[in-house]
C-alpha cells in the first residue's frame, strides 16, 4: 500500500534514471528475454537478489535511500503501423521503505506518451487506467493500486496499451509468471 506518492518528475528520474542506464546487452535483447543485467539507478549499481520465472529483483540504495524492485520486459510487442522502432520497454514494480511506498506500479513504455492521454493496463479482466508522463505510466487512481497488484499476482499476463506522440498505437504483453515470488523478495528486502 502507497502511503506517499512522489512527484512524476521525481518518479520519472527513478525510472529512467534505470532505464536509461541499462547495458547495451540488455538494451539488445528482445522483448521476450527476462532483465538479466541490473540497470545503474542514481549513481547505485543494484545487486540482483533474484529471478523468478520472468521477473528479476534488485535492491540497490541511491542517495543512500534503499529502493528495492521487481523489473521485467514484455513477452511481446507490437505497433501499429508496424515496426516502428523503440527504447527498451519495462513493467517496474518498487517499494521504498524510508517513503513508505510499497508496490508502485510504473511502466516505461519506450517512448514518449502522446500528451494529455492515459494508457491502459488490463489484467485478469480488470482495466486500470494510467497517466502519462514522458514515457513512464502510473496507476491514475493510487486507491486501485493494491487491488492491481492482487490482480497482477493472481494472473498469468497484463497488457498495456498506448499511444505514441507520434500517434503509434503499442500493445505490450508481460508474463507475471514468477511476480508473485518475486514481489515477495521484495516486501522480505524492503521492510
Amino acid at each position: 500500500m502507497r502511503m506517499i506518492r512522489l512527484p512524476p518528475t521525481i518518479r520519472s528520474f527513478l525510472i529512467l534514471g534505470a532505464v536509461l542506464a541499462v547495458t547495451p546487452a540488455l538494451a539488445q535483447q528482445s522483448p521476450s528475454q527476462s532483465a538479466a543485467t541490473a540497470p545503474n539507478i542514481g549513481g547505485a549499481q543494484p545487486t540482483l537478489l533474484g529471478q523468478y520465472g520472468d521477473w528479476g529483483v534488485y535492491t540497490a540504495s541511491p542517495s543512500g535511500k534503499k529502493l528495492c524492485f521487481a523489473l521485467a520486459k514484455p513477452v511481446k510487442a507490437t505497433t501499429n503501423p508496424p515496426n516502428r522502432p523503440r527504447d527498451p520497454i519495462y513493467m517496474f514494480i518498487s517499494s521504498r521503505p524510508l517513503e513508505k511506498v510499497r508496490d508502485e506500479v510504473s511502466i516505461v513504455i519506450g517512448y514518449g506518451f502522446k500528451p494529455a492521454t492515459d494508457a491502459s493496463l488490463e489484467v485478469g479482466g480488470s482495466h486500470f487506467p494510467m497517466y502519462t508522463q514522458n514515457d513512464g505510466a502510473w496507476i491514475k487512481n493510487a486507491a486501485d493500486e493494491t487491488k492491481l497488484v492482487e490482480a497482477l499476482r493472481r494472473a498469468g499476463d497484463a497488457v498495456v496499451k498506448g499511444t505514441s506522440a507520434r500517434g503509434t498505437t503499442t500493445t505490450d504483453t508481460y508474463s507475471l509468471k514468477g511476480l508473485s515470488q518475486a514481489l515477495d523478495k521484495v516486501a522480505q528486502e524492503c521492510k
